[in-house]
Protein backbone atom coordinates (compact mmCIF):
# COMPACT_ATOMS: atom_id res chain seq x y z
CA UNK A 1 0.00 0.00 0.00
CA UNK A 2 0.82 3.66 -0.11
CA UNK A 3 0.10 6.88 1.65
CA UNK A 4 -0.11 9.97 0.36
CA UNK A 5 -0.15 13.55 2.36
CA UNK A 6 -1.92 16.34 0.15
CA UNK A 7 -1.73 20.30 0.67
CA UNK A 8 -3.94 22.05 -1.36
CA UNK A 9 -4.01 25.87 -0.89
CA UNK A 10 -6.21 28.39 -2.54
CA UNK A 11 -6.31 32.46 -2.06
CA UNK A 12 -8.75 34.79 -2.78
CA UNK A 13 -7.00 38.43 -3.43
CA UNK A 14 -9.84 41.05 -3.64
CA UNK A 15 -9.48 44.41 -5.20
CA UNK A 16 -11.30 46.05 -2.25
CA UNK A 17 -12.99 44.78 0.72
CA UNK A 18 -15.55 42.91 0.46
CA UNK A 19 -18.25 42.43 2.77
CA UNK A 20 -19.85 38.44 2.51
CA UNK A 21 -18.33 35.34 0.71
CA UNK A 22 -20.34 32.58 0.75
CA UNK A 23 -18.28 29.50 -0.38
CA UNK A 24 -18.37 24.99 -1.16
CA UNK A 25 -15.40 23.42 -1.61
CA UNK A 26 -14.75 19.53 -2.84
CA UNK A 27 -10.91 19.22 -1.59
CA UNK A 28 -11.92 15.99 0.82
CA UNK A 29 -10.83 13.15 -1.04
CA UNK A 30 -13.09 10.06 -1.26
CA UNK A 31 -13.09 6.68 0.85
CA UNK A 32 -14.25 4.09 -2.06
CA UNK A 33 -12.60 1.07 -3.88
CA UNK A 34 -8.68 1.03 -3.22
CA UNK A 35 -8.39 4.01 -1.70
CA UNK A 36 -9.13 4.97 1.93
CA UNK A 37 -8.81 8.69 3.43
CA UNK A 38 -7.36 8.60 7.16
CA UNK A 39 -7.25 12.21 7.53
CA UNK A 40 -8.95 15.50 6.62
CA UNK A 41 -8.54 19.18 7.51
CA UNK A 42 -9.59 22.28 6.50
CA UNK A 43 -8.34 25.80 7.31
CA UNK A 44 -10.07 29.05 6.49
CA UNK A 45 -9.10 32.48 6.85
CA UNK A 46 -10.99 34.78 8.08
CA UNK A 47 -12.16 32.31 10.48
CA UNK A 48 -15.29 30.76 10.41
CA UNK A 49 -17.29 27.81 11.24
CA UNK A 50 -17.29 24.86 7.97
CA UNK A 51 -20.10 22.55 7.74
CA UNK A 52 -20.25 20.01 5.43
CA UNK A 53 -22.33 17.16 4.09
CA UNK A 54 -22.24 14.28 1.09
CA UNK A 55 -23.91 14.87 -2.28
CA UNK A 56 -25.82 12.36 -4.22
CA UNK A 57 -22.44 10.90 -5.73
CA UNK A 58 -20.94 10.95 -2.38
CA UNK A 59 -18.67 13.32 -2.67
CA UNK A 60 -17.60 15.33 0.68
CA UNK A 61 -18.55 18.51 0.30
CA UNK A 62 -17.40 21.32 2.90
CA UNK A 63 -19.43 25.03 3.11
CA UNK A 64 -18.83 27.86 5.01
CA UNK A 65 -20.21 31.62 5.21
CA UNK A 66 -17.77 34.88 6.08
CA UNK A 67 -19.67 37.80 6.55
CA UNK A 68 -17.45 40.47 7.71
CA UNK A 69 -15.33 42.59 5.73
CA UNK A 70 -12.23 41.00 4.33
CA UNK A 71 -9.68 41.55 1.70
CA UNK A 72 -8.53 37.94 1.05
CA UNK A 73 -10.06 34.76 1.57
CA UNK A 74 -7.71 31.69 1.95
CA UNK A 75 -8.22 27.84 2.53
CA UNK A 76 -5.91 25.41 2.98
CA UNK A 77 -7.02 21.65 2.68
CA UNK A 78 -4.53 18.83 4.00
CA UNK A 79 -5.43 15.29 3.61
CA UNK A 80 -3.91 11.40 4.49
CA UNK A 81 -4.74 8.58 2.18
CA UNK A 82 -4.04 5.65 1.91
CA UNK A 83 -4.27 3.79 -1.85
CA UNK A 84 -4.09 0.09 -2.11
CA UNK A 85 -2.94 -1.78 -5.34
CA UNK A 86 -5.65 -1.97 -8.43
CA UNK A 87 -6.10 -4.74 -9.52
CA UNK A 88 -5.21 -5.35 -13.48
CA UNK A 89 -7.27 -4.09 -16.35
CA UNK A 90 -7.45 -6.54 -19.34
CA UNK A 91 -7.02 -5.20 -23.23
CA UNK A 92 -9.81 -6.75 -24.18
CA UNK A 93 -13.17 -8.35 -23.05
CA UNK A 94 -14.57 -10.10 -26.20
CA UNK A 95 -17.03 -9.05 -28.90
CA UNK A 96 -19.57 -10.30 -26.52
CA UNK A 97 -19.12 -7.18 -24.19
CA UNK A 98 -21.16 -4.59 -26.21
CA UNK A 99 -24.29 -6.70 -25.69
CA UNK A 100 -23.43 -7.30 -22.40
CA UNK A 101 -23.08 -4.02 -21.60
CA UNK A 102 -26.25 -3.06 -22.95
CA UNK A 103 -28.29 -5.04 -20.54
CA UNK A 104 -26.31 -3.76 -17.33
CA UNK A 105 -27.21 -0.63 -18.63
CA UNK A 106 -30.92 -1.56 -18.88
CA UNK A 107 -30.79 -2.99 -15.55
CA UNK A 108 -28.97 -0.17 -14.07
CA UNK A 109 -29.11 3.84 -13.38
CA UNK A 110 -26.79 4.96 -15.33
CA UNK A 111 -28.51 8.17 -17.49
CA UNK A 112 -26.41 10.98 -15.95
CA UNK A 113 -23.16 9.44 -17.33
CA UNK A 114 -24.94 8.95 -20.16
CA UNK A 115 -26.73 11.95 -21.59
CA UNK A 116 -25.16 15.37 -22.72
CA UNK A 117 -23.75 17.39 -19.75
CA UNK A 118 -23.00 21.42 -19.95
CA UNK A 119 -18.82 20.95 -21.08
CA UNK A 120 -19.65 17.30 -22.41
CA UNK A 121 -22.46 17.41 -25.15
CA UNK A 122 -21.90 16.91 -28.79
CA UNK A 123 -20.84 19.20 -31.48
CA UNK A 124 -19.99 19.40 -34.97
CA UNK A 125 -16.64 19.33 -33.68
CA UNK A 126 -16.83 16.56 -32.04
CA UNK A 127 -18.27 14.49 -34.37
CA UNK A 128 -15.91 15.48 -36.89
CA UNK A 129 -13.06 14.18 -34.26
CA UNK A 130 -15.54 10.84 -33.40
CA UNK A 131 -15.21 9.76 -37.53
CA UNK A 132 -11.36 10.98 -37.19
CA UNK A 133 -10.90 8.69 -34.57
CA UNK A 134 -13.27 5.80 -35.70
CA UNK A 135 -14.95 6.07 -32.28
CA UNK A 136 -17.59 3.81 -32.74
CA UNK A 137 -19.09 0.22 -32.09
CA UNK A 138 -16.66 -1.76 -33.08
CA UNK A 139 -14.07 -4.32 -31.33
CA UNK A 140 -15.18 -4.04 -27.75
CA UNK A 141 -15.79 -1.61 -25.51
CA UNK A 142 -12.19 -1.57 -23.72
CA UNK A 143 -10.27 -1.98 -26.85
CA UNK A 144 -12.06 0.94 -27.61
CA UNK A 145 -11.42 2.88 -25.09
CA UNK A 146 -7.53 1.82 -24.67
CA UNK A 147 -7.04 3.00 -27.89
CA UNK A 148 -9.12 6.29 -27.76
CA UNK A 149 -6.98 7.12 -24.37
CA UNK A 150 -4.17 6.71 -26.95
CA UNK A 151 -5.40 9.08 -29.60
CA UNK A 152 -6.48 11.74 -27.60
CA UNK A 153 -3.55 12.00 -26.01
CA UNK A 154 -1.90 11.80 -29.57
CA UNK A 155 -4.28 14.29 -31.24
CA UNK A 156 -4.03 17.71 -28.29
CA UNK A 157 -1.27 18.87 -27.22
CA UNK A 158 -0.64 19.30 -23.52
CA UNK A 159 -0.85 23.29 -22.72
CA UNK A 160 -1.86 25.31 -19.48
CA UNK A 161 -2.23 28.03 -21.10
CA UNK A 162 -5.16 27.11 -24.01
CA UNK A 163 -7.95 27.53 -22.24
CA UNK A 164 -9.83 28.56 -19.13
CA UNK A 165 -12.23 26.99 -16.70
CA UNK A 166 -15.24 27.52 -18.18
CA UNK A 167 -14.05 27.06 -22.10
CA UNK A 168 -16.13 24.75 -24.53
CA UNK A 169 -14.61 21.65 -25.89
CA UNK A 170 -15.09 23.29 -29.55
CA UNK A 171 -12.09 25.75 -28.12
CA UNK A 172 -9.89 23.23 -27.31
CA UNK A 173 -10.91 20.93 -30.58
CA UNK A 174 -10.10 23.96 -32.97
CA UNK A 175 -6.62 24.71 -31.41
CA UNK A 176 -6.32 20.72 -30.77
CA UNK A 177 -4.77 22.59 -27.35
CA UNK A 178 -5.81 21.93 -23.83
CA UNK A 179 -5.80 20.86 -20.31
CA UNK A 180 -6.53 18.04 -18.62
CA UNK A 181 -9.87 19.16 -18.31
CA UNK A 182 -10.39 19.36 -21.68
CA UNK A 183 -8.44 16.06 -22.34
CA UNK A 184 -11.44 14.61 -19.98
CA UNK A 185 -14.50 16.50 -21.29
CA UNK A 186 -13.54 15.33 -24.92
CA UNK A 187 -13.08 11.83 -24.11
CA UNK A 188 -16.45 11.83 -22.09
CA UNK A 189 -18.59 13.24 -24.62
CA UNK A 190 -16.92 10.81 -27.30
CA UNK A 191 -17.58 7.68 -25.06
CA UNK A 192 -21.17 8.32 -24.04
CA UNK A 193 -21.76 8.95 -28.34
CA UNK A 194 -21.11 5.30 -28.65
CA UNK A 195 -23.51 4.83 -25.19
CA UNK A 196 -20.74 3.70 -22.43
CA UNK A 197 -21.36 5.44 -19.14
CA UNK A 198 -18.59 7.87 -18.53
CA UNK A 199 -17.87 10.33 -15.57
CA UNK A 200 -15.78 13.08 -14.36
CA UNK A 201 -13.07 12.64 -11.71
CA UNK A 202 -11.65 15.10 -9.99
CA UNK A 203 -8.77 14.61 -7.96
CA UNK A 204 -5.03 14.63 -7.37
CA UNK A 205 -2.01 12.96 -9.02
CA UNK A 206 1.19 11.87 -7.61
CA UNK A 207 4.12 13.00 -9.85
CA UNK A 208 7.30 10.51 -8.64
CA UNK A 209 11.07 11.62 -10.10
CA UNK A 210 10.43 8.16 -12.28
CA UNK A 211 7.34 8.92 -14.11
CA UNK A 212 7.10 11.27 -17.22
CA UNK A 213 3.61 12.85 -16.93
CA UNK A 214 2.87 15.31 -18.76
CA UNK A 215 0.12 17.48 -16.64
CA UNK A 216 1.90 19.86 -14.06
CA UNK A 217 1.87 18.60 -10.76
CA UNK A 218 1.17 22.00 -9.10
CA UNK A 219 -2.63 21.67 -9.85
CA UNK A 220 -5.47 19.23 -9.14
CA UNK A 221 -5.36 16.40 -12.31
CA UNK A 222 -8.77 15.73 -14.17
CA UNK A 223 -9.18 12.17 -15.94
CA UNK A 224 -12.49 10.13 -16.46
CA UNK A 225 -13.83 6.47 -15.83
CA UNK A 226 -15.67 4.46 -17.71
CA UNK A 227 -18.20 1.69 -16.94
CA UNK A 228 -17.66 -1.98 -18.50
CA UNK A 229 -19.06 -5.65 -17.81
CA UNK A 230 -17.36 -7.88 -15.72
CA UNK A 231 -14.48 -4.79 -14.19
CA UNK A 232 -16.75 -2.19 -13.75
CA UNK A 233 -15.67 1.80 -13.19
CA UNK A 234 -12.56 1.85 -14.88
CA UNK A 235 -10.49 5.02 -15.46
CA UNK A 236 -8.38 6.05 -18.03
CA UNK A 237 -6.34 9.56 -18.01
CA UNK A 238 -5.98 10.75 -22.06
CA UNK A 239 -3.42 13.81 -20.75
CA UNK A 240 -1.25 11.21 -19.60
CA UNK A 241 -2.02 8.05 -22.06
CA UNK A 242 -2.62 5.90 -18.77
CA UNK A 243 -5.02 4.09 -16.64
CA UNK A 244 -5.41 5.31 -13.69
CA UNK A 245 -3.58 3.45 -10.83
CA UNK A 246 -2.71 4.18 -7.38
CA UNK A 247 -0.83 7.22 -8.07
CA UNK A 248 -4.18 8.78 -9.00
CA UNK A 249 -6.57 10.36 -6.22
CA UNK A 250 -10.25 10.52 -6.21
CA UNK A 251 -11.91 13.49 -4.82
CA UNK A 252 -14.80 13.93 -6.52
CA UNK A 253 -17.25 12.50 -9.29
CA UNK A 254 -19.25 14.25 -11.73
CA UNK A 255 -20.79 14.32 -14.90
CA UNK A 256 -18.23 17.09 -15.81
CA UNK A 257 -16.44 19.81 -14.23
CA UNK A 258 -19.64 21.99 -13.43
CA UNK A 259 -20.28 19.02 -11.03
CA UNK A 260 -16.99 19.14 -8.91
CA UNK A 261 -14.98 22.22 -8.92
CA UNK A 262 -12.38 22.17 -6.05
CA UNK A 263 -14.30 25.78 -4.84
CA UNK A 264 -17.62 27.30 -5.90
CA UNK A 265 -18.85 30.20 -4.49
CA UNK A 266 -19.57 34.40 -4.39
CA UNK A 267 -18.98 37.15 -2.81
CA UNK A 268 -20.63 40.80 -2.23
CA UNK A 269 -17.91 43.65 -3.59
CA UNK A 270 -15.73 44.63 -5.86
CA UNK A 271 -15.88 42.43 -9.09
CA UNK A 272 -12.06 42.62 -9.31
CA UNK A 273 -10.09 39.48 -8.20
CA UNK A 274 -7.15 36.89 -8.50
CA UNK A 275 -7.26 33.64 -7.45
CA UNK A 276 -3.93 31.76 -6.67
CA UNK A 277 -3.35 27.93 -6.15
CA UNK A 278 -0.73 25.65 -5.13
CA UNK A 279 -0.51 22.09 -4.66
CA UNK A 280 1.52 19.31 -3.42
CA UNK A 281 1.26 15.71 -2.78
CA UNK A 282 3.90 13.96 -1.55
CA UNK A 283 4.31 10.32 -1.30
CA UNK A 284 5.38 8.16 2.53
CA UNK A 285 6.82 5.22 2.79
CA UNK A 286 5.41 2.92 5.51
CA UNK A 287 4.21 6.05 7.43
CA UNK A 288 1.98 5.68 10.38
CA UNK A 289 -1.83 6.16 10.29
CA UNK A 290 -2.44 9.91 11.45
CA UNK A 291 0.97 11.25 11.67
CA UNK A 292 0.33 14.85 12.41
CA UNK A 293 4.32 15.41 12.69
CA UNK A 294 5.41 14.48 9.53
CA UNK A 295 7.89 16.12 7.66
CA UNK A 296 7.13 18.18 4.65
CA UNK A 297 8.81 19.82 1.84
CA UNK A 298 10.29 23.14 2.65
CA UNK A 299 9.00 25.02 0.23
CA UNK A 300 5.28 24.22 0.96
CA UNK A 301 6.17 25.09 4.29
CA UNK A 302 7.29 28.44 3.39
CA UNK A 303 3.88 29.03 1.09
CA UNK A 304 1.95 28.00 4.09
CA UNK A 305 3.11 30.60 6.27
CA UNK A 306 3.12 33.11 3.45
CA UNK A 307 -0.58 32.37 3.32
CA UNK A 308 -1.44 34.59 5.82
CA UNK A 309 0.26 37.35 5.12
CA UNK A 310 -0.50 40.57 3.06
CA UNK A 311 2.18 40.08 0.68
CA UNK A 312 1.88 38.14 -2.61
CA UNK A 313 3.47 34.60 -2.43
CA UNK A 314 6.35 33.73 -4.76
CA UNK A 315 5.43 33.35 -8.34
CA UNK A 316 7.08 30.34 -8.95
CA UNK A 317 5.83 28.38 -6.00
CA UNK A 318 2.51 29.31 -6.80
CA UNK A 319 0.11 29.14 -9.99
CA UNK A 320 -1.61 32.66 -10.60
CA UNK A 321 -5.41 32.30 -12.78
CA UNK A 322 -7.46 34.86 -12.77
CA UNK A 323 -11.48 33.70 -12.74
CA UNK A 324 -14.42 33.90 -10.33
CA UNK A 325 -14.33 31.64 -7.85
CA UNK A 326 -13.27 28.26 -9.67
CA UNK A 327 -10.16 26.46 -10.44
CA UNK A 328 -9.28 25.25 -13.74
CA UNK A 329 -7.33 21.29 -13.68
CA UNK A 330 -4.18 20.98 -15.46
Amino acid sequence: MDFYLIRHLTKFLYADLVSESLMEARMHPRSDNNQRCLSFSLSVSPRCRVFSYRDHMGNNVHHFDIPGEHSQLVIIAEALVEQQPLGEIPQSLGPAAWNELDALIALGDFSEMLLPSEFAKPSPALLDLAQRLDVRRRDDPLVLLHQLNASLYDWFEYDPRSTHVNSPIDEALESRKGVCQDFAHTMIALVRHVGIPCRYVSGYLYHGEDNKDRSTEDATHAWVEAFLPHVGWVGFDPTNNLLAHNRYIRTALGRDYADVPPTRGTYRGSKDSELYVAVKVAKYMDLPPLDRDMPVPEDWSILVERAQEPPTPPAHLLHLQQMQQQQQQQ
